[in-house]
């Protein structure tokens, strides 16, 4: 990564993209480019690229030049959305307040990233952007508005935006509902707003996750496109709009009410992270620059994921010690070595109506408490692991009815509706925050518990989330402080709490409820465009899916848990002898190929719906492992050749087939000879260019191959 400028126009330049800012004059700076590495630019070659970019004025229009600039603002004749806004309540005449102006005082440039300040005195507000351009391609940007003025200052929204070229006219974004999560959507860009807002409190199912905004026809392979994230576990907005003018630019930030953020004089408000990257690879290479970055950040646990056994589809809320022993027995002999014990452990939780809040051992079901199950456990080599939900209280339990007052209310004495059965704890309330995080300090001190699965069942619709959402990190920083070599999962319902604030925080997330193997492909693909796969629980369930009733054959099952932090949410002491076994050299496959979950390059064809080929690709391109995956029938007799992406032309593979149960159902009796032998040796260029034949698979199958260069 790279920076050069001349006195008033900086570039910042990293893992093939540059970023070019003119700061010149007194007016609020502009990015004149952002996409494709443009070099090591010169002084006066930045000047000439700055002035070169100055738009024409048209007719009916403001006098000067219309740009994009940092923080569009009516002031400067921006038509669209301002990206600062606010007022100062009381004040019948804040004009001044309601519409900023404010200007450069000074951009200042630091290694990877740059500081703009900027100031309004009629305003009384100060405005300072930074960003910085990571060595892994990842743009990072924050704002931090400063109340410069006497008396109090609304915000109503602060965003960051960037500017897209005009070749950019298709939009992505995913949606999604509990148990479908992350479920692409895209449509051309037209003239207006495509703006999407989580009212969550978390992210939520249908959070969008990553806008994508591209050239005509993007896939994963190809294609150019610019992809932004707001990086934020609470309410956000982002947004696409295009102008008449041809002006487009994308952004996001908060998502607030009105008067949820209110700065006293002197005080100070700094947004979450934006995070942004370009690739001119498609989906894929946003997905390596993000991953990389991911990868990157302090505090990433190094050790290999451990294979994980949760108890919740196997027992539910049926703890018997006698039961969880024999399971944790089955696990230890298929090489599992983590065991999770989810809901039901408190005291009073005997269903999903009570109970939450009263983070006590339930004295009734574990009279010694968790030491027998704990001790034998660890006694088979296995961590322990407990699932919690810190953030929320049951309305029927100890702490609801002595601390009524703890229950998260908008209004004072009017009652928030139920959701699952359960409220908000209040943890922006000190003597709240206080009990919970001592309830699981005991339980950390007491217990071995190297791994906690950290849950949020319910929306935060009741107040204002934002000071929850911060009483949240705060609570996980101090438990993490404390004990360093704890873990913790975001789990929310499943996956709605995925994103990467959250990530810093914890070492997985939940990314779904659902563990149907076809649900899970998709959406593990499209978590997988942001969030790297060793950091995204992936199960094997039983053959029947309690989401969906669907039943799957384990082939499937198992191919689709490789893909992730693998571990299994099902009851093994029912398991057959012969399924025991295939979960047992799946477990071997895992801890083998591991070390390529956790560091390789994600792969995904572009195919049609009705086979899906992803893979991971060591950053060598010496192995891969591949998935193929069929989601229905195939609408020609004779499927399409296999390619097999992000392999190295010069290299020569073998292909081998990894059949972990039974071999996968084929409709018809002829096989291509490779099928038939299980293997094939061919030049990364025939894999890459010009395929594999594949039988026609019966649909709902799964296929896992290794590559490795010979």
């Amino acid at each position: 990564m790279t920076a050069s400028s001349s006195p008033e126009v900086h570039h910042l330049r990293a893992a093939g993209s540059s970023l070019v800012l003119d700061a010149r004059g007194t007016g609020v700076p502009a990015i004149v480019h952002w996409g494709a590495d443009l070099g090591a630019l010169d002084g006066p070659a930045l000047t000439a690229l700055a002035d070169s970019q100055a738009p024409a004025v048209t007719a009916s229009s403001p006098d000067a030049p219309l740009r994009s600039t940092l923080v569009p603002l009516a002031a400067d004749g921006w038509p669209g959305l301002p990206g600062v806004a606010g007022w100062r309540p009381g004040e019948p005449d804040d004009g001044a307040a309601r519409r900023p102006a404010p200007r450069q005082v000074r951009t200042t440039s630091a290694g990877d990233a740059l500081r703009v300040v900027l100031a309004d005195p009629a305003a009384g507000l100060e405005v300072a952007v930074r960003l910085a351009l990571h060595e892994q391609g990842v743009l990072e940007i924050s704002t931090t508005v400063t109340n410069a003025g006497t008396t109090p200052y609304a915000l109503e929204q602060v965003v960051s935006t960037l500017p897209l070229p005009a070749r950019a006219t298709e939009v992505l974004d995913l949606s999604g509902r509990w148990a479908g999560e992350r479920s692409p959507q895209r449509a051309p860009l037209r003239d207006g707003l495509w703006e999407r807002e989580t009212r969550h409190g978390r992210p939520g199912h249908d959070a969008p996750f990553a806008t994508v905004v591209g050239t005509p026809g993007f896939g994963f392979r190809a294609g150019e496109v610019w992809a932004v994230h707001h990086a934020w576990s609470g309410d956000t907005a982002a947004r696409v709009e295009r102008l008449p003018s041809g002006h487009t630019v994308a952004g996001a930030g908060e998502l607030w009410g009105p008067g949820d953020v209110v700065l006293g004089p002197g005080e100070i408000y700094t947004s979450p992270r934006t995070l942004a990257a370009w690739s001119d690879d498609g989906l894929d290479g946003l997905s390596a620059r993000f991953h990389s970055w991911v990868r990157a950040r302090p505090g990433r646990a190094e050790r290999p994921r451990p294979v994980t056994l949760n108890t919740w589809e196997a027992v539910y809320f049926e703890h018997d010690l006698g039961r969880l022993r024999a399971l944790a027995d089955a696990a230890a002999r298929v090489g599992v070595e983590r065991f999770v014990l989810d809901d039901g452990w408190f005291r009073g939780r005997r269903d999903d109506r009570r109970g939450l809040g009263d983070w006590t051992v339930d004295g009734t079901v574990w009279p010694e408490g968790l030491h027998p199950l704990v001790q034998h456990v660890t006694g088979l080599g296995m961590e322990f692991g407990l699932w919690v939900e810190p953030e929320m209280v049951s309305p029927d339990s100890d702490v609801a009815r002595r601390h009524p007052d703890w229950v998260l209310r908008a209004v004072p004495g009017r009652e928030p509706p139920l959701w699952r059965h359960q409220q908000v704890l209040d943890l922006a309330h000190p003597d709240a925050y206080a009990h919970v995080r001592d309830a699981v300090v005991a339980l950390l001190e007491e217990y071995p518990i190297a791994y906690l699965k950290w849950d949020q069942n319910r929306d935060v619709l009741d107040a204002p989330s934002r000071p929850q959402v911060l009483a949240t990190r705060r609570l996980m920083d101090e438990l993490r402080a404390r004990f360093p070599g704890l873990e913790i999962e975001s789990c929310s319902s499943g996956g709605g709490k995925v994103d990467l604030d959250v990530l810093d925080r914890t070492d997985r997330v939940w990314a779904s409820d659902t563990n149907d193997a076809l649900e899970r492909q998709a959406v593990q693909r499209w978590t997988g465009l942001l969030v790297p796969p060793e950091l995204v629980g992936s199960h094997v369930g039983d053959a029947r899916s309690h989401t969906t009733g669907r039943t799957h054959d384990l082939s499937l099952r198992l191919v689709t848990a490789v893909f992730g932090h693998s571990g299994i949410e099902a009851d093994l002491t029912r398991a057959t002898p012969e399924d025991l076994e295939a979960v047992t050299r799946w477990v071997r496959l895992v801890k083998e190929v591991r070390p390529l979950v956790a560091t390789g390059t994600t792969v995904r064809a572009d195919t049609d719906d009705d086979c899906w080929v992803h893979g991971l690709v060591t950053p060598d391109a010496r192995e891969a492992l591949f998935a193929v995956v069929t989601r229905a029938a195939t609408r020609a007799a004779v499927p399409a050749p296999l390619l097999l992406p992000g392999l190295d032309a010069r290299r020569t593979y073998r292909v081998e087939r990894v059949d972990l149960a039974k071999p996968p159902l084929v409709v018809g009796d002829a096989l291509p000879p490779w099928w038939a032998a299980g293997t094939a040796e061919l030049p990364g260029t025939v894999l890459t260019e010009v395929g594999l034949p594949l039988p026609p698979l019966a649909p709902e199958q799964g296929v896992l191959l290794r590559v490795a260069s010979t």
